[in-house]
């Protein structure tokens, strides 16, 4: 078993301490521009900037990324990350997997036996084999579950950094920030039947790869989140249901505001990004203000992003639909009194998708949209939702109440589309 190694700052540790970008700037230190975005908004987005030598960390396996991140503590803290880190280890370092949390006598096979819908019924899973699962969940959110504190700033080292199995999680915290790092395979163990979910029930699972939640101030920056090791396509169906071990690779819920994306890759996943996560949540108006520029959808078959109630901007995406995606469902989601604002985003798309199922409405009620690009063809998003769709979702209006003034250079959505395909995603910081 290989030796534990010990957690020392930055300043301790020469050997490590060299600038995590090539061209000798040390990004780590980074702030988010004026007026990029609405992370920019008010007091701005600096991270962990302002923190001193002592808590400037590299980090090289689970341990001492959990000493480093201090339980989520509020004082300002650089956390660079080095190579592959495996959130699903013990504290020696040894792998571990879904068996080594089972427990209190969990299996799928009787848990399956156990919530049968032809046997069980539509009621909640109860009794032996729930309490063991949720037993089980509890000790693997032990291990992958990161809190992330206010005055932040998580940043990968050279173009290889990977977190892998985790799900960083930034809860009532202000002024964070996530950069040039590979989330990848945040992998739900024990997933929970919901009998009465969708009408014909369906698996939920626990873990995004990031996921904010009353918090704000927040960039992610040049950021790669995917399922990268266990696709969900992969997985079996139980209950003539796929057997889903991911949520989202970035969800912004719980009265979450003043969020930045930018520049990163969201690909290979089901429900990619939620913005505002229920209809009820009334206490998200005038919050959940979202921008997402010059980011890459590929291979994501819904929720980029899916919004509630939040004012986004949405300008100079990318979305890749793959040849041989057959599970597509849609890109944009307009639900309950969302205000989404996109500008210069482009498609391409394989021949059995049309530009009707780029967006889906859920008791949505407008779409601002202007210079999208179709397979290299301008089209207009909002009168061709409205002509496809009347009479099973009501006519979205443009009117959407707000207009973005928080923003960079605005480029055509086809200059867009090359400089995405080059740029983003984790180890492409120019």
């Amino acid at each position: 078993m290989r030796k534990h190694r010990l957690l020392v700052p930055l300043a301790l540790l020469a050997v490590l301490s060299v600038p995590a970008h090539a061209d000798g700037r040390d990004i780590s230190r980074d702030t988010l521009a004026a007026g990029d975005g609405w992370a920019a908004y008010g007091s701005g987005t600096t991270g962990g900037s302002a923190a001193d030598d002592a808590h400037v960390f590299t980090v090289t396996d689970r341990a001492e990324l959990v000493r480093a991140l201090d339980g989520g503590s509020d004082t300002p803290k650089i956390i660079r990350v080095a190579g592959t880190i495996d959130a699903n280890t013990d504290d020696q370092g040894r792998r571990l997997d879904c068996d080594d949390y089972a427990t209190d006598g969990y299996s799928l096979k009787q848990y399956l036996a156990a919530y049968d819908p032809r046997t069980w019924g539509a009621a909640k899973p109860s009794g032996p084999q729930e309490e063991a699962r949720q037993a089980s969940a509890a000790r693997q959110a032990e291990r992958v579950v990161l809190n992330v504190g206010s005055h932040t700033t998580i940043v990968g080292l050279g173009d290889d950094a990977v977190l892998k199995g985790a799900s960083l999680q930034v809860r009532g915290a202000d002024n964070v920030i996530v950069r040039n790092l590979e989330l990848r395979d945040a992998y739900d163990c024990f997933p929970v039947w919901q009998p009465n979910t969708g009408g014909l029930g369906d698996w939920k699972t626990a873990y995004d790869n990031l996921w904010l939640a009353g918090a704000t101030h927040v960039w992610v920056d040049h950021v790669t989140a995917s399922d990268k090791g266990h696709p969900d396509e992969d997985e079996p169906a139980y209950f003539g249901r796929n057997y889903l071990r991911h949520d989202g690779l970035l969800d912004i819920t719980n009265a979450s505001d003043l969020v930045t994306v930018s520049w990163s890759r969201f690909l290979g996943h089901d429900k990619a990004m939620l913005i505002g996560n229920s209809d009820s949540a009334t206490a998200d108006r005038g919050r959940l203000r979202v921008t997402l520029h010059h980011n890459q959808f590929e291979s994501v078959v819904q929720r980029a992003p899916r919004v509630r109630f939040g004012q986004v901007h949405l300008y100079n995406n990318r979305y890749v639909v793959p040849e041989d995606a057959h599970d597509y469902r849609y890109s944009i989601g307009v639900s309950t009194e969302s205000a989404v604002y996109a500008e210069n985003n482009a498609f391409t798309v394989p021949g059995h998708v049309e530009v009707a199922d780029l967006v889906k409405s859920w008791n949505g009620s407008a779409l601002y949209q202007r210079g999208t690009l179709f397979n290299g063809f301008p089209v207009d998003l909002l009168a061709i939702h409205n002509t496809y769709n009347s009479g099973s979702e009501r006519d979205l209006t443009a009117d959407v109440g707000w207009t973005p003034v928080l923003h960079g250079g605005i480029d055509s959505a086809q200059a867009a589309d090359r400089a995405v395909r080059k740029g983003a995603g984790a180890g492409r910081i120019p």
